[in-house]
């Protein structure tokens, strides 16, 4: 059985890592390229860096990024923001990141995917997906939580890996910054129709929300933001305790399974 994987998350504004409640009520947690180190020492297994206010005049910025972390760190990471063109992929790939994530982008042109995917490879580019509960289903919402689609989340996640995802970060926006657990319904639903990993992302709080995500809820990786930056979760701490209870973690340390 392949590993599980933990995932912090650093989502960036003009320059420092910032984490609210839901997308709003955002707060400083630090510096990203120290974030990254402090990660990367830590026994994080991956990174994910998101530029919540990327634009296209911000693009040389996150380039920066990632020129900057991949000199720090030996783990690989994804970049995502304000990533509209196969330019920008290559640009972003060229200056040290290991995979791109697209949203809006990709709702607003699903062709961004395959394109992505054909010129460098389906391990690239990750669909990042935020979802909001509306009844019994889940709609897709862009530009970084303000407008909402009527996207069928697991019909657009199907329809990504069909155009070339080769991984998909899902974020619940009901429960992401509230640490009240991850929503396994809807991780469940895309893990078990999904032929690719899923990110679970939103809600984590107690090392038993990790657990239960990764293993009720079928997710490849967890990934999570202010219970690592403000120390109320240790990656060590967390790969022991999901390592006790059967689940297969690499150590803390490097690269072996423990």
């Amino acid at each position: 059985m392949l590993a599980k994987r933990i995932i912090p998350c650093l989502d960036v504004k003009e320059g420092q890592v910032v984490k609210g409640i839901r997308f709003r009520e955002l707060r400083r947690a630090g510096d990203p390229v120290a974030l990254a180190r402090f990660y990367d020492q830590e026994g994080a297994d991956e990174l994910v860096f998101l530029d919540i206010t990327a634009s296209a005049e911000k693009r040389e910025l996150v380039a920066d990024l990632a020129e900057k972390v991949a000199k720090e760190i030996f783990i690989p990471f994804t970049i995502g923001g304000g990533i509209r063109s196969v330019q920008d992929i290559r640009f972003i790939l060229r200056r040290g990141a290991d995979k791109v994530s697209l949203n809006t982008a990709a709702v607003l042109n699903p062709d961004l995917i395959r394109a992505g995917a054909e010129e460098f490879g389906s391990q690239c580019i990750v669909l990042a997906m935020d979802v909001v509960r509306t009844g019994g289903t889940w709609k897709v919402v862009i530009y970084g939580g303000k407008k909402r689609t009527e996207l069928d989340a697991l019909e657009w996640a199907q329809r990504a890996v069909e155009l070339g995802a080769g991984e998909i970060l899902l974020t619940s926006m009901d429960a992401d910054g509230t640490r009240n657990g991850f929503d396994l319904q809807i991780t469940r639903r895309i893990s078990g129709s999904a032929p690719v990993p899923v990110i679970a992302s939103g809600g984590g709080g107690t090392l038993r929300h990790f657990y239960e995500v990764l293993t009720e809820g079928g997710a490849d990786a967890a990934l999570a933001a202010s219970v690592f930056h403000f120390g109320n979760i240790r990656i060590g701490e967390l790969k022991k305790y999901l390592f006790e209870r059967g689940v297969p973690v690499r150590r803390a340390s490097n690269e072996t399974e423990i």
